[in-house]
């Protein structure tokens, strides 16, 4: 390890939708974190690994915060109020586009208890004119006494590496946490469920709310060295399990394949997947199914 080794967690936080998973993945270099461009997207905390020769990044993508209407949505609350008090500097991350919103202030006043560094992160750059972003930098100035304020566009990468040496630069000393060569800390069955159900919201769009959730039911070797991944896509009701099967299946067969492609990518070798559906009535709201599906809120 190298001398005056620096390592850290950093909690992404934000309203639904501000780009933080993909920040999350274009930081790590692969895809770990779901995206999608419908709010409310990232279920659990997902942690992402950078190790520099000097540093060790440890970053917690967290659900984005809004008002929950259902007990998932107060789980996915607490976890990314929760993370606030467990770590070592906070990302507060905003949509450019969008700018000031009530949601943003119902944060605003939570950061107030963190006595680490918070820096406002200023997303999607690419899609303004630069003039629109001093008013917006003057604006959040006047709310909150940030360590500093970086824009960036997540997605093209502008301005990213900028962000990580400032980050890294309040640091404190500390061991590296993860082997280098580590980029998350969930278990492989985590991602190959959270690649599933990104690309049936991806392809469902408007017609499936965030109703659904995605079970791995076995993960096996087989004789040819492809990998038999097994897999449950739960719904509430039966209409959108119609609109997830799709016509003769056309749907479900879609889902499959580029949910294979990127299982692929992930794991380094050839993949057979089968994919299920079924009908969970009302699961958001019944807490046996939140703790089946990995939603359990024991440790917050």
């Amino acid at each position: 390890m190298e001398t005056n080794f620096k390592s850290g967690f950093i909690s992404i936080i934000g309203r639904p939708n501000v780009g933080k998973s993909t920040f999350m993945n274009r930081v790590i270099g692969q895809k770990i974190a779901i995206m999608s461009d419908k709010p409310q997207t990232t279920r659990n905390k997902v942690q992402g690994v950078l190790t520099e020769k000097d540093a060790q990044f440890i970053f917690i993508d967290t659900p984005g915060i809004h008002k929950p209407k259902h007990k998932l949505g107060d789980f996915m609350v607490k976890i990314a109020e929760n993370t606030l008090n467990e770590v070592d500097a906070v990302l507060f991350m905003i949509n450019a586009e969008e700018g000031y919103g009530r949601g943003d202030q119902f944060i605003l006043d939570r950061l107030q208890k963190v006595n680490n560094p918070v820096f406002l992160i200023i997303n999607k750059i690419d899609q303004v004119h630069p003039d629109q972003l001093l008013p917006l930098i003057d604006e959040y100035k006047n709310k909150f006494e940030f360590e500093e304020i970086i824009p960036i566009s997540a997605l093209e990468g502008n301005n990213v590496d900028h962000l990580l040496q400032v980050v890294k630069s309040h640091l404190p000393e500390g061991p590296q946490y993860y082997p280098e060569d580590q980029v998350t800390d969930h278990p492989e069955r985590f991602i190959i469920s959270e690649l599933i159900r990104e690309k049936a919201l991806q392809l469902t769009r408007e017609e499936i709310p965030h109703s659904i959730a995605v079970v791995i039911d076995n993960i096996e070797e087989r004789e040819n060295e492809k990998l038999l991944v097994q897999a449950t896509i739960v719904t509430e009701r039966k209409s959108q399990k119609g609109i997830i099967i799709g016509k003769q299946g056309s749907m479900l067969k879609e889902i499959g394949k580029r949910a294979r492609r990127d299982i692929e990518a992930l794991l380094g070798t050839k993949v057979y997947l089968e994919l299920w559906v079924k009908v969970q009535k009302d699961w958001r709201n019944r807490q046996q199914q939140l703790t089946e599906f990995g939603f359990s809120n024991e440790e917050y």
